[in-house]
C-alpha cells in the first residue's frame, strides 16, 4: 500500500526555517522531519511513498539522490575515479518524488499523483510536518470496518492556555489549566482514502480540507480514527524547539523504530 505525504507547502508559520528550505526539511534530531514521518510508517512495514513536492522540492529531491551516501563512509579515489562506500545503512524504501507545483492545493496535489498511485483501492496519505505514535494497523483495520470512503486521524491536543474566570470588578474568580479532555478534536493527518476520493477532489482547485472534506461528511463518507496518544505538528519555531528537545532528552514518543 502507497503512503502519500504532503510536502509542497511553503511553511509560511515557521518562515524562519522555511526562507532557506521546504518545512519538511526542516530538522529534528539532525534528521528532517519528513525523514521522521517516513520512518513511523516503515516501522509497520510500509515503504512505498509518494511524496507531492512543490516549494524547494529540489532539495528534497537533492536529500534523497544522495542519502545512501549520508548514511555511509566513503573513499574516493579522485585519480582513478571511483567511490567505495563502507558500512553501509540504507532504508528499505522506495520513493517516487512529484514535482506537484508550487501553488498547488492539496486537493491538486493529490490529482498529480493519481497515476503513481495506480491502481490500488486504497491509500495512505498524511502531512509533511506531524508526527505521532500512531498505530497505522489499527488505523488501517478501522477504516476498513468503516465502509467508508476516507477515514482521518483525530486527537485532542493538549490545552495550550489555561481557562480564566473574571468577576465584573476584574477580580479573579478562577483559573484552570485547559485539560485535554476539553479539547476540540482536529485533523492531525494520517488518513486512509479508498480511490473513490478522487470523485470529491473536482478539478484540484480546492484544499482537500474544505469542499472535499465537507461534501464526504455531508454524506456520511468520512470516519474517525481516535488517537489517544501522542502528536505534535511542527508549524513554528517553538514546535520545532519542543520536538528537538523531546528527541534530544531521548523521550520521543513517535520513535517507535529502535
Amino acid at each position: 500500500m502507497k503512503v502519500v505525504i504532503l510536502a509542497g507547502g511553503k511553511g509560511s508559520r515557521i518562515s524562519e526555517e522555511s526562507a532557506a528550505r521546504p518545512k519538511p526539511m526542516v530538522e529534528i534530531g539532525g534528521r528532517p522531519i519528513l525523514w521522521h514521518i517516513m520512518k513511523i510508517y516503515s516501522f509497520y512495514g510500509y515503504d512505498d511513498f509518494i511524496v507531492c513536492c512543490g516549494y524547494k522540492g529540489h532539495m528534497i529531491k537533492d536529500y534523497f539522490v544522495h542519502y545512501y551516501l549520508f548514511q555511509s563512509d566513503a573513499t574516493f579515489g579522485l585519480k582513478e575515479r571511483t567511490n567505495d562506500y563502507h558500512n553501509s545503512q540504507a532504508e528499505p524504501w522506495k520513493i517516487t518524488l512529484a514535482n506537484t507545483g508550487l501553488e498547488t492545493l492539496t486537493a491538486g496535489r493529490i490529482l498529480k499523483v493519481r497515476d503513481y498511485i495506480g491502481e490500488e483501492e486504497t491509500f495512505m496519505l498524511t502531512y509533511g510536518d506531524g508526527v505521532g505514535n500512531v498505530n497505522i494497523p489499527a488505523l488501517l483495520e478501522f477504516h476498513q470496518k468503516s465502509g467508508k470512503i476516507a477515514t482521518i486521524s483525530t486527537t485532542q491536543p493538549a490545552g495550550r492556555f489555561g481557562a480564566i474566570k473574571i468577576s465584573d470588578n476584574g477580580t479573579i474568580e478562577s483559573f484552570k489549566e485547559k485539560a485535554r479532555k476539553d479539547q476540540s478534536w482536529v485533523n492531525m493527518g494520517f488518513m486512509v482514502f479508498n480511490r473513490e476520493i478522487f470523485d470529491y477532489l473536482g478539478d484540484g482547485t480546492q484544499m482537500l480540507e474544505a469542499a472535499p472534506f465537507e461534501r464526504l461528511a455531508r454524506e456520511g463518507q468520512m470516519a474517525a480514527y481516535r488517537h489517544p496518544g501522542f502528536w505534535s505538528p511542527m508549524d513554528t519555531v517553538h514546535d520545532r524547539d519542543y520536538l528537538e528537545g523531546l528527541w534530544s532528552s531521548e523521550e520521543a514518543p513517535w520513535k517507535i523504530w529502535n
